[in-house]
């Protein structure tokens, strides 16, 4: 910043340079020798007092001025001397305030304090800098939660009860909090004594500061997985990208909704990556309910994003952000998400910029979804398949975000598998691994059908401790064993009830491929509103008939307006039955998808005989396998 001035530059052509001191500067921003911008803000006999900036003050003495003042006129100055009392002494510098000269400014030189030095500082004035990440208005205080390179601070600023403070500051902001660390309800939180935006060179130093230290840590832990399994290692770069969005997501302050299928294995995933957000967030935050606010885990009747759950995500975080000041989340889809049928409700967060990462194993739809979404990983998309089961992905990701938890999760995989009936060349390595913490194959079953039994009667809600109970993840064993023996005596209880009913009504037909197909009409020959559900129940039939038969085995239920199909030794492709399908039933409203044998298709009423006919028709043209074999998942 130059001055202009009728002066004259120095005879070598130079200009000089006079410091310009922040608002906030203190004294000890103040050197000798160095010419100062003042400003006269009273003049007394022996002298005029002026100021360098709102706390630096001093007198400059009668004796060495000349001419006259006035208040508020401008002075260059530097320092004379500082008394015993701390008083300031100013002289006039040799450069006059008329002369030509370059105005360079001085900010404050903080002495900061990082999130992570906090409690050593607790009643002690400190200076913080960060982004701000949210902005909630109580009845009383602001709330500002403010993240540097270390984690993530409430900081309390009070203007008058139920009033905004520092109205300009908005979440992005990078601001420099001066306050005092408190202990408040369990954590620790900053009082406000002042906060400031930070601007100019300062902000860019600053931003670039906070990006790098973001970066390093959102790095994900490197972490030998829990078996060999060459199919896995495909995937792992995938995962590793996802831990560390998800880490980098936790460290910005940024709400993470987590949608999962609401089945065995849809639960074996989410959990355990619920559980590593949960820590790392207490990690980084110096708030105990961080966890409680910035992550939910929302399980999903079908096996795809439904507009009703992304209407109502949406209206839950335009709430949050409204009410609690919090940013949009990203939302993170675990054993679904993968097909066309995602894609109305992704375009639905799509115009309010949600990120979207979806990490399945049913048969994807790539062209349909990888626009929308930030990260997809599937092992269809590295030529494996469905064997390679979410949870058994997941418990791997998991621990790549916090390391810690894996000696809680080394079971999880078995349960994974089993739920969804994986053939997967590593389920032997999963089942010996779990027998080594003390699940044997029959306790693992009675865990996957105990997730099952809870999910269907949870129905939208996460059950979080009765789930984790259950998976015995960070919980107790006695009420475990005691939890999952009575869930799973249950479930198979009704399931028994259900197939004395159905049983008598199942209709078989040998098609032409020599497959077995067996039909029942769940809907008016099933239990409705209980347990089984019409895919469960399609299940438990299907394998019965496959003990019967040793066969290859097509089982239908189907209800007015559905069909839920399963397949063991008939090589169907049920996704691209269902596309086939649409196209040739001119009105029957058709969709559906999933695995490749096992899935669900949809029509409108009228058309079920027309459909289920032509369904019949591709079914009886598929191939048969070799040798049956019993690697269909079950989606329930």
């Amino acid at each position: 910043m130059t001055r202009e001035s009728a002066g004259d530059a120095g005879e070598d052509g130079t200009v000089s340079v006079v410091y310009d001191l922040d608002a906030d500067c203190t004294a000890a921003d103040v050197e000798s020798n160095q010419p100062y911008l003042a400003e006269i803000n009273g003049i007394v006999d022996y002298g005029v007092f002026v100021d360098l900036s709102d706390s630096v003050s001093g007198l400059v003495h009668e004796s060495v001025l000349e001419g006259t003042y006035r208040v508020g006129d401008e002075m260059v100055v530097e320092l004379e001397s500082v008394r015993d009392n701390g008083d300031l002494a100013f002289e006039p510098a040799e450069i006059d305030v008329d002369d030509e000269y370059d105005l360079e400014p001085v900010a404050h030189d903080y002495a900061l304090t990082g999130t992570n030095r906090l409690e050593g500082n607790v009643g002690e004035q400190i200076h913080l800098e960060g982004e701000v990440v949210q902005v909630k208005q109580t009845g009383g205080p602001t709330i500002f939660h403010v993240t540097d390179e270390y984690g993530v601070v409430p900081c309390a600023a009070f203007e008058e009860a139920g009033v905004r403070a520092y109205p300009s500051v908005e979440v992005g902001d990078l601001v420099r909090v001066t306050g005092t660390p408190e202990r408040h309800e369990g954590s620790v939180q900053i009082e406000v004594d002042g906060l400031s935006k930070l601007d100019g060179e300062t902000e860019a130093e600053a931003r670039e500061r906070l990006e790098e230290a973001l970066e390093a840590r959102a790095q994900p832990h490197e972490v030998e997985p829990l078996i060999d399994w060459p199919a896995f290692e495909k995937l792992r770069p995938d995962l590793e990208g996802v831990a560390k969005r998800l880490r980098q997501t936790v460290l910005e302050g940024r709400p993470i909704r987590v949608r999962h299928h609401a089945d065995g294995d849809g639960m074996c995933a989410a959990v355990p990556v619920q559980l590593a957000l949960e820590r790392f967030i207490a990690d980084v935050h110096e708030d105990d309910d961080a966890p409680q606010h910035l992550i939910k885990r929302l399980p999903a009747k079908a096996p795809y994003y439904e507009m009703e759950d992304a209407t109502r995500d949406l209206n839950f975080a335009l709430e949050d952000r409204s009410r609690h000041g919090q940013q949009l989340p990203l939302l993170l889809m675990l054993d679904n998400g993968s097909t066309a049928e995602d894609v109305p409700a992704y375009q639905t967060l799509a115009h309010y910029d949600i990120p979207i990462i979806t990490i399945d194993h049913h048969h994807p739809d790539p062209e349909a979804v990888d626009g929308l979404l930030d990260a997809h990983v599937n092992p269809y998309l590295h030529d494996e398949d469905y064997r390679i089961t979410t949870g058994m992905l997941c418990v791997e990701l998991a621990r790549m975000i916090y390391p810690e938890l894996g000696e809680e999760l080394r079971h999880v995989p078995a349960v994974a598998g089993l739920s969804d009936r994986s053939k997967a060349d590593a389920m032997d390595d999963y089942l010996a691994l779990a027998a080594e913490e003390g699940y044997d194959e029959e306790r693992l079953q009675d865990v996957s059908e105990a997730l099952d039994y809870a999910a269907f009667w949870l129905r939208y809600n996460s059950g979080d401790q009765l789930i984790q109970d259950l998976l015995e993840v960070g919980s107790d064993e006695d009420r475990h064993r005691d939890l999952v023996e009575f869930f799973a005596d249950r479930a198979r209880d009704e399931v028994d009830e259900q197939l004395d009913a159905a049983m008598t009504h199942v209709e078989h037909e040998t098609l032409e491929n020599d497959a077995h197909l067996y039909r029942i009409d769940v809907e008016n020959y099933a239990h409705r509103f209980t347990y089984p559900a019409p895919g469960k129940t399609t299940g438990e039939i299907h394998d019965r008939k496959i003990k019967e038969t040793g066969d290859p085995v097509i089982t239908v239920g189907y209800g007015p307006d559905f069909a839920v199909l399963r397949s063991d030794g008939v090589r169907l492709d049920i996704p691209n039955m269902v596309s086939e399908l649409e196209e040739e039933v001119s009105g029957g409203g058709v969709s559906g998808g999933g695995h490749l044998v096992v899935g669900s298709i949809k029509f409108v009423k009228g058309k079920r005989e027309e459909v289920i006919d032509a369904l019949v028709e591709k079914m009886a043209a598929a191939d048969l396998d070799e040798a049956l074999s019993s690697a269909a998942p079950i989606d329930s």
